[in-house]
């Protein structure tokens, strides 16, 4: 773990082994990824960015968990999961979705799947 990671998670640690199962199941499902941390999320790219791991709430208090990250993926296609937190369609055909993940048990198959599509059609662009 490097050390602006770990900087990145001052504000939430116990958010940070949510993090790390995360970046542990990209790394093994998707080559050539690289990490670029930034002040307000680590973004997953391959070259472009397909994935982002973020702090910002999508959801009101009341309904937050504790500690949790945000997982934002870019798409060509809106999801249709009660999993997706909020999604917005910024270009056609482009469509951005959060989600919020506060258990590692949410690092799913499902999850995987839609971060290997966004993958996909981020490679895909030119």
């Amino acid at each position: 773990m490097t050390s602006d990671i770990l900087f990145f998670f001052n504000r939430d640690p116990a958010a940070l082994p949510l993090y790390e199962a995360f970046e542990t199941r990209v790394l093994a499902e998707i080559d050539n990824v690289t990490i670029r941390v930034r002040k307000t999320q680590i973004t997953f790219a391959n070259p472009r960015g397909f994935a982002a791991v973020s702090l910002l709430p999508v959801r009101k208090r009341a309904c937050r968990p504790d500690h949790y990250i945000t997982v934002t993926l870019g798409l060509n296609r809106r999801l249709t999961s009660p999993r997706v937190d909020a999604a917005s369609e910024p270009y056609p055909a482009r469509w951005t979705h959060h989600l919020l993940i506060s258990s590692t048990e949410e690092i799913d198959s499902e999850l995987m799947e839609w971060v290997r599509e966004a993958a996909a059609f981020s490679a895909s662009k030119r």
